[in-house]
């Protein structure tokens, strides 16, 4: 069939590419967002693709129980004019993958675990159980986000309304534990932002947050700053860290921007004959110190991604992975088993399929990515935009 169509001046053509298995979208699904070339491919390399694949499918919990807090299906997706979180997403709440210590995401937090109680004895106080549903206040405002940082954004971010989101960071947590006493403390948790569909972006992963508080008669024996002490600690640490989880390993440290931390870096290691970033950290602003009762206080911070280091040091291809039932993917892991290589078991090729539609001026590649979820799952191993074209046309249905 061929078709003709007409399309006001200002419209963008855009062809994409999809690898779909037997995927049908409905067409008003793309009327608002006009046409544009994309590539998405489905049939993930290590996932069969069946019909009704039991691995792939994800129960809708009615009631939800994630540290004390019951939340419900109509609590996370609202009729609301600022709610942008599909069902899709609400299905992954409470999953909590970093809680299942024979599963990749959990070995490696238990790892990293084990380093801090062998080093710092009992010091750092654990937290991996707090609800990922936050205030606008805890997700930006408490670590300094400028009020015009593109995460604030619908594209970015996933608002339960105009004041609660899902947590972007477990940074979110981190005012609330200062103003509760915590000084040392490490938080795992589940985030969620709106990302692309390829093999390193999905819209649910898992961080983890370090924070460390010094007070005056720690630094002032050292005969440095204060600034520079919890640098040269944190520094320390983290090296540490690094050699614990990936062995005698060649290391940098780059300099970087966080809105909550100055100065801040990034630590690259050697690994498999490439640079790779770790994890990214820095001493706390002074500012969220004082807001919450330390003034007289200096903190370091590091954020780290699971997925991203489970991703190297277990060899998994594609971070669809982490989310699979399919027990040829879930038995090749153990407890306390850090590295364990993974074995690729699906034979199934991508499947290709284009197509084109029109978009409009508020069109963003993050809400087409969330249609493409919303019908194919994670099915959907790739979308890619092949072309976008600026013109109008007449169009003929044949």
């Amino acid at each position: 069939m061929k078709m003709l169509m007409h399309a006001s001046s200002g419209g963008s053509l855009l062809r994409v590419t999809v690898a779909v298995s037997g995927l049908c979208v409905p067409s008003n699904l793309f009327r608002r967002y006009g046409f544009r070339h994309y590539s998405v491919s489905t049939a993930l390399p290590s996932i069969s693709t069946k019909k009704n694949n039991k691995y792939l499918s994800q129960p809708i919990n009615a009631v939800l129980d994630i540290g004390g807090t019951k939340i419900t299906k109509d609590d996370v997706v609202k009729d609301d004019p600022t709610n942008n979180v599909p069902d899709s997403i609400f299905t992954k709440l409470g999953l909590q993958l970093h809680r299942r210590d024979k599963h990749p995401i959990g070995i490696l937090k238990n790892a990293i675990y084990d380093y801090f109680d062998k080093n710092y004895a009992t010091e750092f106080t654990k937290f991996d159980n707090l609800c990922p549903i936050v205030s606008l206040k805890q997700n930006f405002d408490d670590v300094l986000v400028p009020a015009d940082h593109v995460s604030r954004s619908y594209n970015d971010t996933y608002y339960i309304d105009a004041q609660t989101v899902l947590r972007c960071h477990t940074s979110a947590h981190q005012a609330e534990l200062l103003r509760m006493g915590q000084t040392h403390f490490l938080v795992t948790g589940d985030v969620y932002r709106r990302d692309s569909i390829d093999s390193t972006h999905y819209p649910v992963f898992h961080q983890m947050e370090g924070f460390r508080v010094f007070s005056p008669d720690e630094w002032e024996k050292s005969g440095i700053n204060s600034t520079s002490y919890a640098a040269e600690e944190l520094k320390k640490c983290l090296e540490g860290l690094a050699r614990h989880l990936f062995g005698a390993v060649e290391m940098r440290w780059i300099d970087a921007y966080f809105p909550f931390t100055s100065p801040s870096f990034e630590l690259e290691i050697y690994f498999q004959e490439k640079w790779m970033e770790v994890l990214g950290c820095g001493v706390v602003e002074q500012e969220i110190l004082k807001r919450n009762g330390r003034a007289d206080n200096v903190a370091w911070a590091f954020g780290l991604g699971l997925e991203r280091l489970a991703m190297v040091l277990f060899e998994i291809p594609d971070i669809r992975l982490f989310w699979s039932n399919d027990e040829r993917f879930t038995s090749q892991f153990s407890k306390g088993q850090l590295g364990v290589k993974f074995k690729q078991f699906s034979k199934f090729p991508p499947c290709y399929k284009d197509m084109s539609f029109w978009i409009n001026d508020s069109f963003t590649e993050n809400n087409l990515c969330e249609i493409v979820r919303g019908v194919a799952g994670d099915l959907a191993e790739e979308l890619k935009v092949r072309e976008e074209v600026q013109s109008k046309l007449n169009v003929v249905l044949r």
